[in-house]
């Protein structure tokens, strides 16, 4: 297919049990939204879908957690979802649910249409099955031990950790993730969808049609499945929440969650058409429909091997031209984890940084893990909006408007003849759409937003090097030249940026008054003049502020609280020790005390030498203290002493006694201290 006549571009779909993090922003809806604008600017008829994924098994386990029904956690994260989605100007055309009638009834038609076809495979085996419970462990109530990586907490269907999918039978030391028990097995009837069936197909259509298009992760990953032999796979589940499996015998069963949210692509689209008045199909079954899937590394199986063998069952779809994954983006050197509160969740940016979604948008795309897992640091966030997006891109834009207002009072001044630096710039500016095309086109959206940055360079450096404030004050006519060509570079830079940089692009576009003279992306490369001469622009405003070093550590501050609350939660318990009678404990004699002298143990690291008044003498206790205490801060406290603990000699020093410690949750010492204050030394404690 050269040139589509429509494109269908989808996102995956999140799980309604959460709020939305840079990771997801980063792997998938930024770079989807980066292609769709761009295909609009271009001209391009396109059909932007998206929407929540609401029958997964982590909806009925928050639920569960919660006490509230699964309805009531889609309803409440589909409703934050969807926000946090324009918040940032993710601009879909349809964004759904598939809790949705339409949906329910899209995806029913779909499995129904399989069945009537002969497609399904009926059988009857066993499942793992928690007793205590009373049902049948769908996937995600199911954790063990990975058969490929060996990673301890796998999921019932795919390992996070090497990105593995599996059954939850092929799991080594199941456990039940709703009582924590061994699971038995128990016999239950399911329909299977035998992807064996499909493996030739699937071997010519991408191992051999798009070995040289789709990115190497992505190819990889899925030659890797196809080598080791597709099996069938179950598309139904015993669970009470989802879509009721709708033929005669699936009393009980649910449609499996990954059966039907790639057919929610299709009752969104549908969604869409009926409320636009469009006929949906031909965005979905004609052959010049280019079909795009964005998602993350861990759906890739599911949309290029599961949901393209059900449309080839089904046999009147089309199939993805190009399924662009994205690897995973780390934070701060660790494995974003909902459950940690390790994240940047939409929302809270929103309120610390307000009207910041472009630096957001900006710095993930410009560290986004398009070939391998990537990570976001805070001083990265920092260093690219103040030295690109400040430096680079508001400096230039700043210094144009304000010297066309200084000089001009707002009004694009009519040049004379252009000198060869300025037809070398303007033929630079307009090679610009071709190049960040290309770069988009190939679903390089890192490279593609650096060619947008290039653009604002070599507008810094033609105003650097021209320098009009000098020229003015000697050659008038030459100035207004140097102006015009850093305005065509201005009014360039805000149609070329709105892909990546919409609010920005907007902004831009406003200040340059642009709004009547708007321009798209072909005509930046076509057209001699983007911003005519006697034009009149606005007043000058900042596009991006400068983030000090406390913003940053502010953010710094929020991980690290994190890091210590997941130390402290994590923290081993140690077990109980033997029982003792209560004649053993008498036998210890524990001491009110009061340290009075403190000192280095010379040559050891960890031991200080205390003088401690214990009301019923001043003794010599040596304690493995000094990483956690300094000598002179520890004076005059108050600790409780055993007190008739036989002596022993360390380093020489005789010790007499012990000083009751612990640790809190950053592994420092801490005292065991009576409340009371003013408790006379050697009272004793029992």
């Amino acid at each position: 297919m050269n040139t589509p006549k429509r494109y269908t571009v989808t996102t995956a779909l999140p799980y309604t049990n959460g709020p939305i993090h840079i990771g997801h922003l980063a792997g998938v809806y930024v770079p989807a939204d980066i292609y769709v604008r761009y295909l609009r600017l271009t001209g391009n008829d396109v059909a932007f879908i998206g929407g929540s994924d609401e029958h997964g098994v982590p909806i009925t386990i928050k639920a569960k957690n919660e006490g509230v029904t699964p309805q009531d956690i889609v309803d409440k994260y589909h409703a934050i979802i969807k926000k946090s989605f324009e918040d940032f100007g993710i601009t879909y055309d349809n964004y759904s649910r598939t809790s949705a009638p339409i949906h329910h009834e899209t995806a029913s038609e779909f499995f129904k249409t399989l069945y009537d076809k002969g497609e399904f495979i009926e059988e009857s085996t066993e499942q793992l099955y928690d007793a205590e419970a009373n049902q049948f462990l769908a996937d995600r109530f199911v954790v063990g031990t990975c058969p490929k990586c060996g990673n301890e907490e796998s999921y019932g269907d795919q390992c996070e950790a090497c990105g593995t999918s599996h059954n939850a039978t092929d799991l080594i030391n199941p456990k039940s993730a709703l009582t924590g028990n061994t699971p038995t097995l128990k016999e239950t009837k399911h329909w299977f969808l035998p992807l064996d069936k499909h493996e030739a197909f699937l071997k010519e259509w991408i191992l051999e049609g798009h070995k040289k298009d789709w990115k190497p992760n992505v190819y990889g990953q899925v030659k890797s499945w196809i080598d080791d032999g597709l099996r069938p796979r179950a598309v139904t589940r015993d669970l009470d929440w989802g879509i009721p499996v709708p033929v005669e015998g699936g009393e009980g069963k649910v449609l499996y969650v990954w059966f039907d949210a790639p057919i929610g692509y299709i009752s969104s689209t549908k969604e869409w058409a009926a409320r636009e008045g469009k006929d949906w199909e031909p965005y979905w079954k004609d052959k010049d429909t280019k079909l795009v899937h964005f998602i993350g590394k861990d759906n890739i199986v599911f949309h290029c091997i599961i949901f393209p063998a059900m449309l080839k069952a089904e046999g009147s779809y089309i199939m993805p031209d190009n399924v662009p994954a994205n690897e995973f983006l780390n934070l701060e050197g660790n494995k974003l984890s909902t459950s940690k509160n390790w994240a940047v969740w939409l929302p809270e940016y929103l309120e610390e940084f307000p009207g910041q979604q472009d630096v957001l948008r900006y710095v993930l795309t410009a560290n986004a893990p398009e070939t391998k897992d990537n990570d976001f640091t805070w001083k990265d966030f920092q260093a690219r909006n103040n030295n690109e997006l400040v430096a680079i891109f508001g400096n230039f834009i700043n210094r144009v408007v304000v010297l066309t207002n200084k000089y001009y009072e707002g009004i694009v001044p009519t040049p004379n003849s252009l000198e060869a630096v300025d037809e070398e710039t303007l033929a630079a500016v307009k090679a610009y759409p071709d190049v960040i095309s290309s770069s988009i086109e190939r679903y390089r959206f890192r490279e593609a937003g650096q060619e947008l940055m290039n653009l604002a360079r070599l507008g810094n450096k033609y105003l650097a090097d021209a320098e009009p404030w000098k020229v003015i004050k000697v050659d008038e006519e030459r100035t207004k030249t140097i102006m015009y060509v850093a305005l065509q570079i201005a009014s360039a830079l805000a149609t070329l940026s709105e892909p990546f940089l919409p609010f920005t692009s907007e902004k831009l576009k406003n200040i340059l008054n642009l709004n009547t003279e708007a321009t798209n992306w072909n005509e930046v490369k076509t057209k001699d003049v983007l911003l005519s001469a006697g034009h009149k622009i606005g007043k000058a405003e900042l596009l991006f502020s400068k983030i000090e070093d406390e913003t940053i550590q502010k953010q710094l501050d929020k991980l690290e609280a994190s890091k210590k609350a997941n130390e402290a939660a994590n923290k081993a318990v140690e077990p109980q020790k033997d029982t003792i009678t209560f004649d053993d404990f008498t036998k210890l004699d524990l001491r009110v005390g009061t340290i009075i002298e403190a000192e280095k143990m010379p040559k050891a690291k960890k031991l200080l030498v205390l003088k401690v008044d214990t009301g019923i003498d001043v003794r010599t206790i040596v304690s493995g203290i000094a990483e956690s205490f300094k000598p002179e801060d520890i004076i005059g406290r108050q600790v409780t002493v055993l007190v008739n603990l036989a002596p022993r000699a360390l380093r020489g020093v005789e010790s007499e006694g012990m000083i009751l410690m612990t640790e809190n949750a950053e592994g420092k010492l801490v005292f065991v201290n009576p409340d009371e204050a003013n408790i006379p030394n050697g009272l004793t404690i029992s």
